[in-house]
C-alpha cells in the first residue's frame, strides 16, 4: 500500500470521495474477494513454502493483485485530464469550429466533451465509468486499458487456482467430517495438515469466488478487446459512434461524400503509442493531436453555410414541396437564415437539418439552436495549407 500511495498522487483529499460510491465499492470488493480466497486456497493447494512451484504461484498472485489494484486507482485518481477553464484555440478564427461550454466557460477543444457526472470538458473522452466513479480519457486510458487486461489474467490464474483446491481437497479426503483434509499432490505430500481447514464454508467460498472470477474474466475481458479494438484506430468510443453516424447519414443521403477519419494515424503500431507510452504519460497536450493528411483538427466538425435566405418558417413554401411536406414533426424551433451565416451541424433528416448557426456578437460562443432546410445551406471545407476556410463548389441537388 506504500507503494500504491507514493505513486497516485491526489490533488486533494475531495477525490478520495470517489471510493464512496457502489461502483468501486463493487469492484473493490470482488477483487478483495477473489484475491483473499486464492491466497487461502492457494497455501492449501500448492504450499509456498516447501517447493519452488509454490512459491512462484504465490508471488504471481500477489503480483497481479497489486497490478491490478496498482493500475485501479491510477484510472480513478488520476482522471482523464480536463480542458482549462476559459481555454480558447490559438487562432481566432477557429472558435467557429468549436462548441462553446457555458458550465466550463470554455470553447470546447478536438476531441473533447463535457460529461455530466464530472461536470467539466473532458480532454478525449472516451466514456464516464462507474467502476471508476470517474471518466476515461486523455491522460487515464492506458491505466484504465491495463485494469482491463490484468484484471482478466489475474482472474484466470485465481480460477485455476479455486477449481485446483476443490479437486484435490475432495478427492484426497480420507476420513469423515469436513474440517479434516490430507493434499496429496505430484510435487510434494504435506505433513502435517495445513494450519487452515477446509470446510463446508470454506468450500462454498471458494464455489462464490470461482464464480466472480469467471464472470469478471468474460466481462472485463471483452470490454479489453472493445477498448484495444478503438485504440488500435486512434479512436475513442464517442468518436467511433460519431463515425458511424456520420458515414450512415452519407450514405443515406448518397451525397457521395467519403468520410474520412482525421486521426487514424494509418498504422496500429503509431495509433497504439499515442496512448502507450514506456513513461506512462501519453503523448500530446490534450488539446491538439496529430491528424492525417488532408485533414485538419476540425473534420470532425461539420460546417455548413448559408447560401439561401430562410424565413423561420415551419412549413416554407418557396424551398420545394419536399421540404414542406417533411417538416420535422418536432416542437423544437427553427432558425432564421441569411446568406453567409456559418451552421455547425449535429444531426439532421433526409431535407432538413439541426445545428447552431454562430452569431456576430460580443458575446463568447453565442449560438442559436434549431432546424433549417438542406437546400438553403452548403457544406464547408478546410483548406489545411493556409489554414482558411473556404466554400465547397455547389453540388447539384
Amino acid at each position: 500500500m506504500g507503494v500504491l500511495c507514493s505513486v497516485i498522487k491526489f490533488e486533494n483529499l475531495q477525490e478520495l470521495r470517489r471510493l464512496c460510491h457502489w461502483g468501486p465499492i463493487i469492484a473493490l470488493g470482488v477483487i478483495a474477494i477473489c484475491s483473499t480466497m486464492a491466497m487461502i486456497d492457494s497455501i492449501l493447494w500448492y504450499w509456498p513454502l516447501h517447493t519452488t512451484g509454490g512459491s512462484v504461484n504465490f508471488i504471481m498472485l500477489i503480483n497481479w493483485t497489486v497490478m491490478i489494484l496498482y493500475n485501479y486507482f491510477n484510472a480513478m485518481f488520476i482522471g482523464p485530464g480536463y480542458v482549462p477553464f476559459d481555454w480558447k484555440p490559438e487562432k481566432s478564427q477557429d472558435s467557429m469550429y468549436l462548441q462553446y461550454c457555458k458550465v466550463c466557460e470554455a470553447y470546447k477543444a478536438p476531441r473533447s466533451h463535457h460529461c455530466r457526472k464530472c461536470n467539466r470538458c473532458v480532454m478525449k473522452m472516451d466514456h464516464h465509468c462507474p467502476w471508476i466513479n470517474n471518466c476515461c480519457g486523455y491522460q487515464n486510458h492506458a491505466s484504465f486499458i491495463l485494469f482491463l487486461l490484468l484484471a482478466p489474467l489475474g482472474c484466470i490464474h485465481a480460477a485455476f487456482i479455486f477449481v485446483m483446491t476443490m479437486y484435490t481437497q475432495l478427492y484426497n479426503r480420507i476420513s469423515f467430517g469436513w474440517s479434516t483434509v490430507k493434499i496429496d499432490m505430484s510435487a510434494a505430500r504435506r505433513d502435517p495438515l495445513p494450519v487452515v481447514p477446509f470446510g463446508l464454508s470454506a468450500f462454498a467460498a471458494s464455489l462464490f469466488a470461482l464464480g466472480l472470477a469467471l464472470g469478471t474474466t468474460v466481462a472485463v475481458g471483452m470490454l479489453f478487446f472493445i477498448q484495444m479494438k478503438v485504440i488500435l484506430r486512434n479512436k475513442t468510443s464517442i468518436e467511433s459512434w460519431i463515425e458511424e453516424k456520420a458515414k450512415d447519414r452519407i450514405q443515406y443521403y448518397q451525397t457521395g461524400e467519403v468520410f474520412i477519419f482525421p486521426y487514424d494515424m494509418g498504422s496500429r503500431w503509431k495509433n497504439f503509442k499515442q496512448v502507450f507510452t514506456w513513461s506512462g504519460v501519453p503523448e500530446g497536450d490534450g488539446l491538439e493531436w496529430p491528424i492525417k493528411e488532408g485533414c485538419h483538427q476540425y473534420s470532425l466538425t461539420v460546417q455548413y453555410r448559408a447560401m439561401e435566405d430562410y424565413s423561420g418558417a415551419c412549413c416554407p413554401l418557396n424551398k420545394g414541396i419536399k421540404t414542406f411536406f417533411t417538416t420535422p414533426c418536432t416542437e423544437e424551433p427553427r432558425i432564421e437564415l441569411r446568406k453567409g451565416d456559418l451552421i455547425l451541424v449535429t444531426r439532421g433528416l433526409k431535407h432538413w437539418m439541426y445545428g447552431d448557426k454562430i452569431l456576430n456578437s460580443a458575446a463568447e460562443g453565442a449560438r442559436v439552436r434549431g432546424w433549417f432546410p438542406r437546400k438553403c445551406v452548403e457544406k464547408c471545407l478546410y483548406d489545411v495549407e493556409t489554414d482558411q476556410e473556404f466554400e465547397g463548389e455547389k453540388k447539384n441537388r
